[in-house]
């Protein structure tokens, strides 16, 4: 863990320095949206044990055993966990946040990918998210000078997203080489979200980037090949696809830098996601981690993954402590792993600012 004494007391000190947290993204940030839309055979598993086991003792939608990045970040700002937007207004108090983000969802509108017959895990995208926010907004704040205030000092997460842009196609046939020539358009679609909240009002905001999809259980699974320089010898990590994810995640740091300078009135922080979760691949040990690259929850096989037997389906099985893994479930992280990326985004040094740069601002 990297926060030191002096952020734990920081930590500790704060009291909702924002008005509000929204979040959007896919199943690495979702606490129940995907579960609300959709409770069949595909999305059913995470609503079953042994989903949620390690901190909520029950399934939240939320597809690891506990919490998630997002949840980390919200409670290091004293803020209660984000609804997911499909909770309904009933009962549930979207003005301190909401959590936009969906398991599944893409970055490009979903016609992008029907128009190449590919078939999609959900039909959710970044577009869906934002009209989702322009729905609620009028329920959120009552008149412009209101807006204004409200929504210029509150926190806007937008990502992870992306990763499903790619594994939608490579699941299904399609190169890795033709998917490469979408990752400029998936970043653009990205930065064009982060206009458009702009011109709700955002003006502090998180942008995190994609985690190494060549160190998941799925892809060692479904593209590793016989020849060993596949494998990134320092971590076991199937190079191409992570090279993959650096690319994706360059474009976005520019994307980023480019928002700077043409919104100076906005605070971005881009979200180091991979840096601070590559690290845990190539010294586990360092952060307890027992089993690297294995699904701690999974259908077996040489990395506990079997796209025939998930987890929480019929036949699949469970390690016996999930903070000794990294991998949950072969496509998801375990709490444990989260935790560890998510106090090196806030408090450092994978952050750029520090996250607590926006507080104040």
């Amino acid at each position: 863990m990297l926060c030191s004494f002096f952020c734990i007391g920081v930590t500790h000190s704060l009291s909702h320095p924002f008005p509000a947290i929204f979040n959007f993204g896919d199943s690495l940030s979702d606490t129940g949206n995907l579960i609300r839309i959709n409770a069949s055979s595909v999305v059913g598993p995470i609503g079953r044990f042994p989903y949620g086991e390690t901190y909520f003792k029950y399934p939240t939608g939320r597809f690891s055993d506990g919490r998630v990045i997002i949840d980390f970040v919200v409670e290091a700002f004293g803020h209660p966990f984000l609804p997911p937007y499909l909770a309904g207004p009933n009962g549930t108090d979207f003005r301190s946040g909401v959590n936009f983000a969906v398991g599944g969802a893409t970055a490009l509108n979903t016609t992008f990918f029907t128009n190449k017959n590919l078939s999609l895990f959900i039909n959710n995208s970044l577009s869906d998210q934002l009209q989702w926010f322009e729905t609620l907004k009028p329920s959120l704040c009552y008149t412009e000078q209101d807006c204004s205030e409200y929504l210029s000092k509150s926190l806007f997460v937008l990502g992870e997203i992306g990763g499903n842009d790619y594994n939608v196609p490579l699941s299904q046939g399609v190169s890795l080489e033709e998917v490469l020539q979408s990752v400029p358009k998936v970043v653009e679609t990205v930065s064009s979200a982060a206009k458009v909240l702009i011109g709700h009002g955002a003006k502090k905001m998180v942008v995190p980037n994609l985690i190494p999809l060549g160190c998941s259980a799925i892809y060692l699974t479904l593209f590793s090949r016989p020849n060993e320089t596949d494998f990134d010898p320092l971590n076991g990590c199937l190079k191409r696809y992570n090279d993959l994810t650096t690319y994706h995640n360059k474009l976005l740091k520019e994307a980023v830098k480019q928002l700077r300078m043409e919104h100076p009135q906005v605070k971005f922080v881009y979200a180091d996601w991979y840096d601070s979760s590559i690290r845990l691949y190539n010294s586990p040990r360092s952060f307890g981690f027992i089993d690297t690259l294995r699904a701690c929850c999974g259908g077996g096989g040489p990395y506990n993954f079997n796209p025939s037997i998930l987890c929480a389906n019929p036949g699949f099985n469970l390690c016996k402590n999930p903070s000794e893994f990294i991998d949950w479930d072969g496509i998801h992280l375990t709490e444990a792993a989260y935790h560890h990326i998510a106090n090196g985004v806030i408090y450092g040094p994978y952050s750029m600012p520090s996250i607590f740069s926006l507080i104040g601002v």
